[in-house]
């Protein structure tokens, strides 16, 4: 079975029309879940927790598309020994 694992985070943006973290050292990790709806369940509590800062963003990264192990691995990848 394919695991479809789903990274939640968060933190004060610079502008909140943007994209661009204040801080990156102080991005919150809230976790890594193992499906979308666990994610998003964790989204929804970190975004309610800070619905009065309209600096600060959450987001749900699709781990699971970010690597294919069918794939060829990268030049960087190859690297590495």
């Amino acid at each position: 079975m394919t695991q479809r694992l789903h990274l939640v985070f968060g933190g004060e943006l610079i502008d909140p029309t943007k994209s661009a973290f204040k801080d990156v050292e102080a991005i919150d990790i809230v976790g890594i879940f193992p499906d979308y709806a666990t994610a998003y369940d964790a989204w929804k509590d970190a975004a309610h927790r800070t619905v009065d800062n309209a600096h600060m963003r959450y987001y749900i990264a699709h781990l699971h598309r970010l690597r294919h192990e069918e794939a060829e691995a990268s030049s960087t990848e190859e690297l590495g020994d």
